[in-house]
């Protein structure tokens, strides 16, 4: 993903959306976005803004933290998932997480990442969400 919007204050969760609608105009079927950072941060409120981005509808979009997986509809599928709960690669093969970085029709958005080393395929971008001075956050690239 060449996309030089990054990086980005924002002081809102209207304004972390916003900034996900922007990035989704540069994703393509195939891309792999991990995003990595603190619970608050504001990693559910992009994914928010790249289905809508991408033709979808952000209503649908919640935290998969007990599911650890969804899938939206859009111009281009968005697979969704969170692997906070997970404790281990060999966790996340039999949850068949790594099929939906096989499907190469969709857009794959992973927060936690960092939980199971080892999942994210080669060439996927990281986006570092964070806490800032007075309420705001800061995404940057990882």
């Amino acid at each position: 993903m060449d996309a030089p919007l990054l990086p980005a204050t924002t002081a809102s969760p209207d304004e972390t959306r916003a900034v996900g609608r922007r990035l989704a105009e540069f994703l393509a079927p195939g891309d792999a976005l991990a995003l990595s950072g603190e619970l608050g941060a504001g990693k559910t409120c992009f994914v928010q803004g790249v289905v809508e981005g991408l033709g979808g509808n952000p209503a649908d979009v919640s935290s998969p933290t007990f599911t650890i997986a969804h899938e939206y509809a859009a111009r281009i599928p968005v697979y969704h998932m969170d692997l906070y709960r997970l404790a281990s690669l060999a966790e996340a093969r039999a949850a068949g997480l790594v099929e939906y970085f096989e499907r190469m029709d969709g857009v794959c958005l992973v927060e936690w990442p960092e939980r199971v080393a080892g999942l994210m395929p080669p060439g996927t971008d990281v986006l570092v969400f964070a806490h800032a001075a007075g309420g705001r956050r800061t995404i940057s690239r990882g």
